[in-house]
Order: structure tokens, then C-alpha cells, then sequence
């Protein structure tokens, strides 16, 4: 199976962000991190992928939005996260 591609939009100083990558870096994966504290272009990025996102983090796995950090761990709670993860 494939590592599956992981994307996370943060924050400076976001309490959610920093949860969210917690939870990736416990499970031992990857993910590529926008920084969309001042705007530009990945925060456009960002809302053309998710037009009605206004919190961050927003979370992608293999394009697929996941949403906030409360539903990423949600998922992870559920037993859903590792089958998207490759785990």
C-alpha cells in the first residue's frame, strides 16, 4: 500500500494545528505543513480546496478533506484514521 499524501494548513500559535501533528507524528507519519499565518497564496490554496474553511487546521489525506482537529480525531477514535493512514 502506498503512504497515503498527507496535507495540514496551519497557524502560528493554533493549539488545534500543534493537536492535529501530534497525532500524525504519534502514529510515525508524514504530512507537508502550509503555514497560512499571513495569508498568500496557499491560504487561496486553502479555500478554493475548502471554500467554506475559516479555521485551520484543515486536513487532507489523498486530497480527501478531513476537516478540523476535532474530526480528525474523531476519526482516529472511531477506528476510521489508520485504514487512511496505510496503518
Amino acid at each position: 500500500m502506498s503512504t497515503p499524501l498527507i496535507e495540514i494548513y496551519t497557524k502560528f500559535g493554533c493549539g488545534y494545528c500543534t493537536r492535529a501533528k501530534a497525532l500524525f507524528d504519534a502514529k510515525g507519519v508524514a504530512y507537508e505543513e502550509y503555514d497560512v499565518t499571513m495569508g498568500g497564496p496557499k491560504k487561496a490554496e486553502m479555500l478554493e480546496r475548502v471554500p467554506h474553511a475559516r479555521t485551520v487546521p484543515q486536513i487532507f489525506i489523498d486530497n480527501a478533506a478531513i476537516g478540523g482537529c476535532d474530526d480528525l480525531v474523531a476519526l482516529d477514535r472511531a477506528g476510521k484514521l489508520d485504514p487512511l493512514l496505510g496503518l
